[in-house]
């Protein structure tokens, strides 16, 4: 009878600890998940303030976007130094690649702007 009782405990111990590993689990992950929220919420206000910088001293928007761009783009660069395990990179660098970029980012927003469709509006709407 006592091996039963023990064998009985055993079982909810084991239950009661691989309960306690879900908890954790899920709140390390809640947690994760909260401190990339915060992270992006970070590198979007910093971006706003660059743009409402560039905005005051650089009289049209092209030149704005183009500025914004190529912040980003050496902020991309920065990070696959330092955080990619890959050896080697090849990424085209230089004045003509931030261009480039820009130019190809600026024709998908004007490609996605061309193909909107409204909100609420179905295929049979075009």
């Amino acid at each position: 009878m006592n091996e039963i009782n023990a064998a009985a405990r055993l079982r909810l111990a084991v239950a009661e600890r691989a309960e306690a590993e879900k908890v954790q689990q899920v709140k390390r992950a809640e947690g994760e998940a909260e401190a990339k929220h915060l992270a992006g919420v970070g590198v979007a206000r910093q971006r706003q303030a660059i743009v409402d910088g560039l905005r005051r001293f650089v009289p049209d928007e092209k030149s704005v976007m183009d500025m914004v761009l190529a912040t980003q783009y050496f902020d991309t660069m920065r990070e696959i130094g330092v955080a990619s395990k890959a050896a080697t990179v090849f990424v085209p660098h230089g004045p003509a690649a931030v261009h480039d970029v820009a130019a190809q980012v600026r024709d998908g927003v004007i490609q996605a702007a061309a193909h909107h469709v409204p909100a609420g509006a179905g295929p049979s709407s075009r």
